[in-house]
């Protein structure tokens, strides 16, 4: 009898229950009074409901917990045990997508604003008709597909937000960890956009944070004027930039894109990368060089074995004493062009590493007499006296003898081209820790401080009167260099201009040890 009376409360109307439309949500019914769970599911299954039933909210919890997926709550407030009000404040911490709805027989204005402040979406007082039901279940399903909703595209807008700023560190990162530098500027010619590299070009940015107008900042002018031409054409443009306000100058490649939108065709502003091409304009000027100092070099001798052959073979030196002589000259024109020739492979094989070396111990002694018993018909020549010192206790250094032999041969025979008429080159070797050290004095013309700086760099030769008819490629100290460099030595000079000078070479002696990290050989004492 009490069932049937529940299900008459109800008003329970299969026609009436026809009529609605489906909910397809899955609703979980928490009464202890049976009626009142059958009446909710038999209306609620009708419309395509999910229907789960729990007598004690103790049991409803345990659903909540299984079927996370629950839309709806029907609870009711006085029940044995865990009442409906605590209830709905453990829901909210278990199920927080949970839309509850307040099946109650004491409605009161307490009940209502307690039950809110728990978090309650609704009401439904006993008794109650189905279309009551179907209406409040109706509303509190589409609240929960709403909060669902809402969270969803909160997580999505979260995650897109997390990704976006993932993908702007992520580019920051990369274009600050670029060697090339990154201008990018708007419409309005404001500078929004730059990396570390940047500041070269900006010697008055001062604040990171602030917004600049880049031709208050730019330097040089030209880089600012490039910018505004590609503004104005709408195209990207490329140009050789010098910048001469740095302290050393130096060029870079300014590559200036404009940013169109690709929807409205709108000019949003401009992004400028500048590569630093100053190594490449040395290269550049180092080949010029080159190729002016090779023509001149060659053209000289040449054109000299050319007269002398002509003047023989015309018959125009009919002394055979001429013709030797004319013979002599030719050959010292060829010794030369030959030197300049090995010089230059010397040079090649050293950069790309294709020198095979025999290295083993060397007596530097023997080596410092070799030299200077083949350069001392260049010395008569010049009016040079060679004097050797020594040293009766230096250990072998472990090194291949022709490079030991090249770089002493190339000291002593610059210390007498570059020496003065009744000049003096002294040779001298001994022990210097860990170290052999070969030093070779002249008496010579010295040399600036300018040149001291530039001494070793291929090609140089500084231009003085003093040097202008000395022969030579500016090869023969850059070969030393790289070769000291090699066996882990160091060579100094000391010079003063009229005076003369003295170039030191330390090499480390002992036995050859590999070295994992550069391939080279170290030496252990």
């Amino acid at each position: 009898m009490e069932q049937a009376d529940n299900q008459e409360n109800l008003g329970l109307d299969r026609g009436n229950s026809a009529e609605q439309q489906p909910l397809r949500a899955t609703v979980l019914v928490i009464d202890d009074e049976p009626g009142i769970r059958k009446g909710c599911q038999r209306v609620l299954c009708g419309c395509a409901c999910e229907v789960l039933l729990a007598e004690t909210a103790e049991q409803g919890l345990e659903q909540l917990r299984v079927r996370p997926d629950i839309a709806v709550a029907l609870v009711d407030i006085k029940m044995p045990g865990m009442g409906g009000l605590e209830f709905l404040s453990r829901a909210a911490e278990l199920a927080p997508e949970l839309v509850c709805v307040v099946i109650t027989a004491y409605a009161t204005i307490d009940t209502a604003i307690e039950a809110t402040k728990r978090g309650a979406h609704d009401f439904l007082t006993k008794p109650f008709t189905p279309d009551e039901l179907l209406h409040v279940v109706t509303r509190a399903i589409d609240h929960a597909n709403l909060v669902r909703e809402r969270n969803r595209l909160q997580a999505e807008r979260q995650r897109r937000l997390l990704q976006l700023a993932t993908e702007q560190s992520r580019l920051k990162t990369v274009i600050n960890c670029m060697a090339d530098a990154v201008l990018v500027c708007n419409a309005e010619h404001e500078l929004v956009l730059y990396n570390p590299a940047a500041l070269r070009v900006l010697p008055r940015v001062r604040e990171p944070g602030r917004v600049y107008r880049l031709g208050e900042v730019l330097e040089p002018a030209e880089l600012f004027a490039l910018i505004g031409r590609a503004c104005e054409a709408r195209k990207r443009l490329s140009q050789e930039v010098k910048l001469v306000h740095l302290p050393e100058p130096s060029w870079v490649l300014a590559d200036v894109a404009p940013v169109i939108d690709e929807d409205s065709g709108q000019f949003l502003g401009t992004v400028t990368v500048l590569r630093d091409i100053t190594e490449l304009k040395r290269v550049e000027q180092v080949k010029a060089q080159f190729v002016n100092m090779v023509a001149h070099e060659l053209r000289a001798p040449v054109a000299a074995v050319d007269g002398y052959l002509s003047v023989i073979l015309d018959g125009l030196a009919a002394d055979p004493e001429k013709q030797r002589e004319m013979l002599q000259r030719s050959r010292e024109r060829l010794g030369a062009l030959l030197k300049l020739v090995n010089d230059l492979l010397e040079v090649a094989r050293i950069e790309a590493g294709a020198v095979r070396r025999e290295i083993g111990p060397q007596s530097v002694a023997d080596v410092i007499v070799e030299v200077a018993d083949l350069l001392r018909p260049l010395a008569a020549e010049k009016d040079v006296t060679m004097d050797l010192c020594l040293s009766s206790q230096l250990p072998p250094v472990y090194a291949d003898r022709n490079e030991l032999v090249s770089i002493v041969r190339n000291l002593v025979d610059n210390a007498i081209k570059y020496n003065r008429p009744g000049g003096r080159v002294t040779v001298t070797a001994a022990p210097d820790g860990p170290y052999v050290r070969i030093s070779v004095a002249d008496t010579g013309v010295g040399i600036s401080e300018e040149g001291k700086r530039r001494l070793f760099s291929e090609f140089f030769r500084e231009k003085r009167p003093e040097t202008a008819y000395i022969v030579g490629t500016g090869l023969g100290l850059s070969i030393v260099k790289r070769l000291v460099d090699f066996y882990h030595g160091r060579i100094e000079v000391e010079s003063v201009v009229n005076e003369g000078s003295t170039f030191s070479v330390w090499l480390p002696y002992g036995e050859p040890v590999p070295e994992r990290a550069s391939g080279g050989e170290g030496f252990a004492a």
